[in-house]
């Protein structure tokens, strides 16, 4: 049996716990996954230099996956454009049953290998690009038969699961296992797997976006201000690097058409 889907020893009377005694439980459970992703640092590292390299051939970051994991790989993908100012065709997210799986659960959309293969087709998958297959217990049909689509045309695969020995782990060009254990409330990978997916492809945006210099020392270098709070924000990064007031920098970004990175370029030059 896939350890996520075994009963976990620890919760077995959760049921009977205070509520206090219940979260405590749930965190114990919590640290499991971000030791997990502690340990899978290697594996991780490889997935971040392979993507870049991808990127800087012309090509894109794709996330697909089911369910919990791919909603998780959908976030990721969306977050990068208003992040790092990157175009949003750049970090693609697809979850298996379409759009309307982001909101409404489908879960016999993961059994479709034929959808995985023709959700990557349809964005017209190219060998430049790197896939990142999403699956907590690893044996997806949607994910692994994308996986292996991608592989066929030349595209670099990584596989994100919680599960040693599972399709993803053997079958991806680099294998992330993040050994989670038995969920707190059997099956329910949304929780410590979930996290620690999560965790993961934080790591790999954040490690490739700043790879790429996207990032000026730890500040948002691209970020574009979309409202109030993120206008302040930009304002307060060129007042950061540049030591100036509020109003040289509103000055500044507005002579530059608000962006960061031409306010401080063009005065360092």
């Amino acid at each position: 049996m896939l350890k996520t889907e075994m009963r976990n020893p620890n919760t077995m009377h959760i049921d009977r716990c205070t509520t206090e005694e219940m979260l405590r439980l749930i965190q114990n459970e919590n640290q499991t996954a971000v030791d997990a992703v502690g340990a899978a640092i290697p594996q991780i590292a490889r997935a971040c230099d392979a993507i870049e390299a991808s990127i800087r051939q012309g090509g894109r970051l794709i996330y697909l996956g089911a369910g919990s994991s791919g909603r998780i790989g959908v976030l990721d993908a969306v977050e990068c454009p208003p992040t790092y100012g990157v175009p949003r065709e750049l970090v693609v997210g697809l979850i298996a049953g379409g759009y309307d799986c982001m909101f409404r659960a489908a879960e016999g959309a993961e059994d479709s290998a034929e959808a995985g293969v023709a959700d990557l087709a349809a964005i017209r998958l190219a060998k430049e690009d790197a896939v990142v297959g999403i699956s907590a217990a690893g044996n997806a049909g949607y994910v692994a038969a994308a996986l292996e689509y991608a592989r066929s045309i030349g595209c670099i695969t990584v596989g994100i699961t919680s599960n040693y020995g599972s399709r993803l782990d053997l079958e991806s060009d680099i294998s992330i296992v993040t050994d989670t254990g038995p969920e707190a409330i059997t099956g329910s990978t949304r929780m410590k797997a979930g996290s620690a997916q999560k965790m993961v492809c934080n790591m790999l945006t954040t490690t490739v976006m700043t790879r790429l210099g996207m990032v000026y020392e730890n500040l948002m270098i691209n970020l574009k201000p979309t409202n109030i709070k993120l206008r302040r924000r930009v304002i307060s990064i060129v007042c950061e690097i540049l030591s100036c007031s509020e109003d040289e920098a509103v000055r500044r970004l507005e002579a530059h058409d608000w962006s960061i990175r031409a306010a401080v370029e063009r005065e360092e030059c």
